[in-house]
């Protein structure tokens, strides 16, 4: 799918449609701006502030709209601390200094974990569709506030047929935003079927699943 890009007097808008997963934080937060149900462009930058069009796409969980600024404000950057939340019968969502193996860097995106996106290692939204149950609430570790920073670079590496290993210094909060660990390496399951979700267990062996 081509990324739609939308030059404003002050910024630029990129989306990315395979990556948008519907939040809708778009079209709420700068209904002018971004509009839906039209036929046509539906990107108005110009119509809204440059601080509007910046605070719509800092909210975008999926990284599908970016913004550069043409204005001399403030371009996004890392977060002041690294987190990954486990969305309740969702996808895993990271905001972080962060790189996907094969897919660059990048500040925000939606991993998939149901093992059904078309999309992969992205979330395509195919967890609604296929009715996939998960909690967002997984349980507290013993380790949750054993690394204290946690800035840094956090590299994603999908392993192939396998679970996503993430290496460096993240908090992996619960959908709630409830602190339930701090990592520096974990694997974390994408085949859908482990019984230690949101971590691999194993299970994509036994149920062959297959990244591509």
């Amino acid at each position: 799918m081509a990324i739609d890009v939308v030059e404003g007097k002050a910024v630029t808008v990129r989306f990315d449609g395979s990556r948008c997963i519907h939040s809708r934080r778009c079209v709420m937060g700068a209904p002018t701006a971004f509009r839906a149900n039209v036929k046509g462009s539906w990107i108005d930058p110009d119509s809204v502030e440059a601080e509007a069009v910046m605070r719509v796409a800092l909210a975008c969980p999926s990284g599908a709209i970016t913004v550069e600024r043409r204005d001399g404000g403030t371009p996004e950057g890392p977060p002041a601390a690294n987190q990954m939340q486990v969305r309740e019968n969702g996808p895993l969502a990271i905001h972080a200094d962060l790189e996907i193996a094969g897919q660059g860097r990048m500040y925000r995106a939606t991993l998939c974990r149901c093992g059904m996106s078309k999309s992969k290692p992205f979330c395509d939204n195919s967890h609604v569709a296929v009715g996939f149950v998960a909690t967002g609430e997984p349980a507290a570790r013993e380790m949750a506030l054993g690394i204290p920073d946690l800035t840094g670079p956090v590299l994603v590496e999908p392993q192939p047929n396998g679970p996503l290993k993430i290496t460096g210094r993240l908090e992996v909060a619960s959908g709630t935003g409830r602190a339930v660990n701090r990592i520096e390496k974990a694997f974390f399951c994408r085949c859908g079927h482990s019984a230690n979700k949101p971590y691999c267990d194993g299970s994509h062996k036994r149920v062959g699943f297959r990244s591509e």
